[in-house]
C-alpha cells in the first residue's frame, strides 16, 4: 500500500509540474524581445545609459506591465561592418523576435562607399532571416555637408533595401529633433538628454505598430 501511495503522489506531483510549465509557457508566449543594433544615437552618447531613449522605453514597458524586452546592443562609433561582425554572437546570447537595425551613419561620416554599406546591411538582414527573426530597418540621414550626390545615394539605400529584402522600414527617429538646436548636443549630431523622452515616445509608437504585426 505504501508503494502505491507514493506512486500516486509522485504522479500527481508530476502532473502538477507539467501543468505549471504549460501555464508558464502560455503566459510567456506573449512576450516579445527586440534586439537594437545601433550606434551612438541609441547608445545614450554623452549621458548615462539609463538616460537614453532605449532605457526610458524599457522603463515605460516595465511600469505599464508590457511583456516587451528591449536588448540594447548599440555602441558608439559602430558601423555596418562592426554590427555584422557582432551579430552572430549576439543572436547566440539572446533569443529575440525582432532585430531593429539603426546603423550606417558612421559609415557615411567616414566616407564608405554606399555599395559596401548596402552589402553589410543586407548581410545583417540575411543572418536574422535565417533565424526566423523579423527585421526593421531604420532610415539614416547625415549632415548636408557631405555632398548632394553622396547623400542622395546613401539615403536611398534604406527604402530600397527594405523593399528588396521585404523587411519593415522605419523613418529616421531624430529627423525632427535634429532641426531643433535646443534638443541637440554641441556637436550638432547627437540628441541631448532632454530629447531622449521625445525619442522614446516616438519609438514606443513605432514599436507598437511593429510588434502588432508579429
Amino acid at each position: 500500500m505504501l508503494v502505491k501511495y507514493n506512486s500516486k503522489v509522485l504522479s500527481l506531483l508530476t502532473l502538477a509540474v507539467l501543468l505549471l510549465f504549460t501555464l508558464n509557457s502560455k503566459a510567456s508566449s506573449n512576450e516579445q524581445s527586440v534586439l537594437i543594433l545601433g550606434d551612438s544615437l541609441s547608445a545614450a552618447y554623452g549621458m548615462e545609459l539609463n538616460q537614453g531613449w532605449v532605457s526610458l522605453t524599457q522603463q515605460y514597458y516595465n511600469e505599464t506591465s508590457q511583456d516587451i524586452d528591449l536588448i540594447n546592443a548599440s555602441i558608439s562609433g559602430e558601423t555596418t561592418a562592426g554590427g555584422l561582425k557582432r551579430l552572430p554572437a549576439l543572436l547566440e546570447q539572446h533569443q529575440v523576435d525582432w532585430l531593429l537595425i539603426e546603423l550606417g551613419g558612421n559609415d557615411a561620416l567616414q566616407g564608405h562607399p554606399p555599395a559596401n554599406i548596402a552589402a553589410n546591411l543586407e548581410a545583417i538582414i540575411n543572418i536574422a532571416k535565417q533565424q526566423q527573426i523579423q527585421v526593421a530597418l531604420m532610415q539614416i540621414r547625415i549632415p548636408p555637408n557631405y555632398g548632394k550626390r553622396y547623400i542622395q545615394t546613401f539615403e536611398q539605400l534604406y527604402p530600397q533595401i527594405a523593399e528588396q529584402q521585404q523587411v519593415h522600414y522605419l523613418p529616421f527617429f531624430i529627423e525632427d529633433i535634429a532641426q531643433q538646436p535646443e534638443l541637440m548636443q554641441q556637436d550638432g549630431i547627437h540628441p541631448n538628454q532632454e530629447a531622449q523622452s521625445l525619442i522614446s515616445q516616438k519609438m514606443r509608437a513605432q514599436l507598437k505598430d511593429l510588434l502588432a504585426k508579429n
